[in-house]
């Protein structure tokens, strides 16, 4: 797959890698299309039983480009659509999916991490709704899927940015490896999982999927909704 991700083969491990790092792998249109893509397809490909996440460069993901953000109707319906396309591809992929946290995740890059099923961090990594400053509700939903109700309420309400060794306290990630060795870390733990009876691992992702539409997929459609609403209507249709 050409151009914005590579997706890179290692056993039966499938290393995604966001390839946007001038731009410390802003979220563009045509990015969080090939990110729905790529997720499609390795989610219907037999040889693969994990996913591995990450960011080439500096940075795991500063979230949405926002240089992209105005525009006519119909560019603002892409932003929608293709927004809406990859986080969904990631949330509800049937494979377990662990983020490779090289560098800062904030934004829709913390939002991208937190619909993963793990999460390992480098010390140089850092997490956090920093939108919440410029006036950008945050994902509450998306923190929800990961973290506990008094986590996700103080890093939504608040806005501040955490580093590696606090986001381990709070639950964000498992575990903090040195910064050379992150992808190495991240393959082993990966490749322990694809080692398990394929069966037994699908059903438990199964499983984790459900448990998330029950518990905060309403959240989600809520969000979702007024992010239409945001960038597609003059103004905000009533929440249901």
């Amino acid at each position: 797959m050409p151009g914005l991700l590579t997706i890179e083969p290692r056993g039966a491990v499938a290393l995604v890698t966001l390839q946007r790092p001038d731009k410390r792998n802003a979220l563009s249109i045509d990015l969080r299309v090939e990110l729905a893509d790529a997720f499609t397809h390795l989610a219907g490909d037999d040889s693969v039983a994990c996913i591995v996440l990450t960011g080439a460069g500096s940075a795991f993901c500063s979230g949405m480009d926002t240089g992209q953000f105005g525009g006519d109707p119909e560019h603002r319906r892409r932003l929608v659509e293709t927004s809406t396309g990859a986080f969904h591809a990631v949330g509800r992929c049937p494979k377990p999916v662990l983020a490779a946290v090289n560098g800062p995740a904030l934004a829709g890059g913390f939002a991208l991490a937190l619909l993963c099923d793990l999460r390992l961090a480098a010390q140089a990594a850092s997490f956090g709704y920093a939108e919440v400053e410029i006036g950008i509700p945050a994902s509450y939903a998306a923190a929800r899927a990961a973290l506990s109700p008094a986590v996700a309420r103080d890093l939504c309400l608040t806005g501040r940015v955490v580093g590696a060794a606090e986001a381990e306290r709070l639950g964000i990630v498992s575990e903090v490896c040195e910064d050379g060795v992150l992808a190495e870390v991240a393959l082993e733990r990966a490749q322990s999982i694809a080692r398990l009876p394929r069966a037994a691992v699908l059903e438990t992702k199964h499983r984790i999927i459900l448990d998330g539409e029950r518990t905060w997929g309403a959240l989600f459609a809520e969000e979702e909704r007024a992010f239409r609403a945001a960038l597609l209507d003059s103004e905000p249709e009533p929440a249901a």
